[in-house]
């Protein structure tokens, strides 16, 4: 049983850090601002139903696509830990992970923030790096947990701004971006390591 949280909290906390819901605030409020409150509710809704249909279909057919394209784990580590590295260093050197903007506002829960902010790069990365040391079960439960947290919290999103201010809410984005480079690092150590073993 301890082995069971013990896993669950070693994937629970990586999938917390690379969604990043708190660190999406600042994009989510412009795009919702001047919605009334059931269209709110429904771009909201639309962002993680999006968030979680990407991420599952990736954890069921990830490793078999790297498969078929003879794509080692250790190859994607190492790609996708750059590319998660170039993220957070232009996320806290800039602000800004994402410079596209979503068309309208009823394809905003879509586009931008279902994908790429909630379930970007990042989240695909640390899906397939979890699956391939943890049982899929864990993984798949650690994943809708922090959907069902990024819910509450852009369901809150007026009263935490508030809360924690726009500086607090910035603070918190680039604390999350320095985890996120350094689970980038430790990817490129882990996939460089297993090529060169």
């Amino acid at each position: 049983m301890l082995d069971i949280f013990r896993s669950f909290a070693l994937t629970f906390v990586p999938l917390f850090v690379a969604v990043d819901a708190i660190g999406v605030l600042p994009f989510l409020l412009p795009l919702t601002q001047d919605l009334e409150a059931s269209q709110r509710t429904r771009v909201i809704r639309l962002a993680v139903v999006t968030a979680l249909v990407l991420g599952l279909g990736f954890v069921a057919v990830g490793k078999g696509v790297l498969f078929l394209l003879d794509i080692r784990i250790a190859d994607f580590l190492v790609a996708g830990g750059l590319i998660l590295l170039l993220l957070a260093a232009k996320d806290l050197i800039t602000g800004k992970m994402w410079e596209s903007q979503a068309p309208s506002v009823a394809e905003a829960g879509a586009v931008p923030i279902g994908t790429p902010l909630v379930t970007g790069p990042a989240v695909l990365t640390t899906l397939l790096l979890l699956t391939d040391q943890y049982p899929v079960v864990i993984v798949v439960v650690s994943f809708v947990l922090n959907l069902l947290l990024t819910w509450l919290i852009f369901s809150q999103a007026n009263r935490i701004v508030a809360f924690l201010g726009q500086g607090g809410v910035r603070a918190t984005s680039k604390v999350a971006g320095l985890f996120l480079a350094a689970i980038a690092i430790k990817m490129v150590r882990q996939g460089v390591l297993e090529i060169l073993g």
